[in-house]
């Protein structure tokens, strides 16, 4: 897949966005993603990410007794999955280990996500406002086409509008 933005160099950054239940693709090389600031970080291992922050986060309980000890012991009664396996394994037994262990895996998830905690969307907040422009045309492009499929004039002349005043 050639890149969007050159249509030069093959395309090995694909940034996705998931905005009001519409999702918007992007396809660029990384001298592009370069051009517009798009910092590309090498990926961690999920396994080796999980195992770090799980064990600090074994160390941090570690000053507060009786709380670490309670948690750690903890078994999932569906599945018998502990914080120990899962920090060897990186994988939940079942769906009732996310409520049996709440507490940690949500400080786990805050902590590896830097404090967000709720999804905001793959286009990074440093984009260029072309980039930010490029994929929000590209997702009313793509509502303005379900709107007129549902025969919803009155919306689709509302994006329409939206669009004209991007481009």
């Amino acid at each position: 897949m050639l890149c969007q933005v050159c249509k030069e160099h093959t395309a090995t950054i694909h940034l996705t966005e998931i905005s009001h239940g519409q999702r918007t693709e992007i396809h660029i090389c990384e001298q592009c993603a370069q051009k517009q600031g798009i910092v590309v970080k090498n990926q961690v291992p999920l396994n080796e990410l999980l195992s770090t922050l799980l064990s600090s986060q074994g160390q941090e309980e570690s000053a507060a007794p009786g709380v670490a000890g309670a948690v750690q012991d903890e078994v999932c009664p569906f599945c018998g999955m502990t914080l120990k396996k899962f920090s060897q394994k990186s994988l939940l037994g079942c769906p009732h280990d996310y409520e049996v262990f709440d507490q940690p895996l949500r400080a786990l998830i805050t902590r590896s996500q830097a404090g967000h905690t709720r999804h905001a969307g793959k286009v990074p907040s440093r984009a260029p406002r072309a980039m930010r422009n490029h994929v929000e045309v590209v997702r009313l492009r793509r509502r303005l086409d379900a709107a007129v499929q549902a025969e919803d004039y009155e919306v689709a002349a509302q994006i329409r509008d939206q669009l004209r005043k991007l481009q």
